[in-house]
């Protein structure tokens, strides 16, 4: 249950007044420490790498991270009803949705100038934010998400009225969705044009409305869909469903779903474009006189020999070990930056051999 949940910010160490660069160090320090790949068959460091991606994965998201500080849990779990939107799996929530101006429409708004009939309107977009694991960006994946949206009420097949029975053109105004009144002044005679009052403009009346819609003809649920993330795709890119957003009214066309996209950032790589980032910590000894070195890459290890005499913030380049391009024309590379580790503390021995070293080379010279 959510209530039983660990403290996001306890979980990644940090303070409620941390920032996001603060987190993300924080996340990317705690992943190095549990992560299940240097861990295999540790079941207590794999669920201790799950709770810290939970945590990450909440407050490194704005939306999310505004609603956890102000309800808790509550605000971001799907079984509690915080009351802004928040809690949807899949990082989605109402936070971008105008739902009154959706409800508006089909419950009478929108009404067209001097025709009075209810206009087609296109329903709302709805935007979402997707947060995915580095590997999923670089090589797509599958995600199956619930939105919040509005859709055709099922019972009554979006009319609005009650099953076995029907929509009725409106007898004050013959379905013209307005009236029309004529006064005398000292001018003459004056028409005026007015929205129907007995239907709202509609031009239709529902005798026995629905009683699941409550005649409106449309009802507010959770959508589940699936989105296919291409391979390729980079933090904050944006993933385009035309008609998967809410329905219109009047006949109008359904929104879009945007989804942006959010990767996790990686305990050991960095990305830039479709280049992958690695850094190699080795030491004087292995700089000195070189070494074989078992390199992770998207792909699994690979082994690398590392050529005598490498000096620090050496680069060497893995070919086709980065990114895939998301518009075709191959992968990308890895590139791997070396970094030579200078001990801290030496005991005596190790120091006399450093001296001796010195000395050899000088006599070299």
């Amino acid at each position: 249950m959510a209530e039983t949940k660990r403290d996001y910010y306890e979980t990644l160490g940090v303070p409620r007044t941390a920032d996001a660069d603060a987190i993300k160090k924080a996340y990317r320090k705690l992943t190095k420490e549990c992560h299940p790949d240097l861990h295999p068959g540790d079941k207590a460091k794999e669920n201790r790498f799950k709770e810290v991606n939970d945590a990450y994965e909440v407050l490194s998201d704005s939306e999310k991270k505004a609603l956890y500080d102000q309800y808790g849990h509550a605000g971001i779990d799907p079984s509690y009803a915080a009351g802004q939107g928040g809690g949807f799996n899949g990082g989605f929530g109402f936070g971008d949705i105008d739902l009154g101006s959706i409800f508006d429409s089909f419950f009478g708004g929108g009404f067209g100038g001097s025709h009075g009939r209810t206009r087609q309107q296109k329903g709302e977009s709805i935007r979402a934010n997707l947060t995915i694991d580095f590997a999923e960006a670089a090589f797509g994946c599958e995600k199956e998400v619930k939105i919040p949206r509005v859709e055709s009420c099922g019972d009554c097949g979006g009319t609005g009225a009650e099953a076995g029975s029907s929509v009725e053109t409106c007898t004050v105004c013959k379905g013209s969705g307005q009236t029309r009144t004529t006064r005398q002044t000292q001018m003459g005679v004056i028409q005026s044009t007015g929205v129907c009052s007995a239907c709202n403009g509609k031009g239709k009346t529902i005798n026995n409305p629905c009683h699941t819609c409550n005649g409106s003809g449309a009802i507010r649920t959770q959508a589940t869909l699936k989105i296919k993330v291409p391979a390729g795709i980079d933090d904050g890119q944006t993933i385009s469903m035309r008609g998967q957003g809410s329905q219109g009214s009047g006949g109008g066309s359904s929104g879009d779903l945007l989804v942006t996209i959010l990767i996790r950032p990686h305990p050991f790589f960095t990305r830039e474009g479709t280049t992958v980032h690695y850094e190699v910590p080795i030491s004087i000894t292995q700089a000195a006189i070189g070494c074989k070195l078992e390199v992770p890459t998207l792909d699994g290890r690979v082994k690398y020999t590392i050529p005598e005499g490498t000096q620090p913030n050496t680069v060497f380049r893995l070919k086709g070990k980065g990114i895939p391009s998301i518009s075709g024309g191959g992968r990308g590379d890895q590139l791997v930056h070396v970094t030579v580790e200078i001990p801290r503390k030496l005991n005596k021995q190790q120091k006399d051999a450093l001296l001796q070293f010195e000395a050899a080379s000088a006599g070299k010279k």
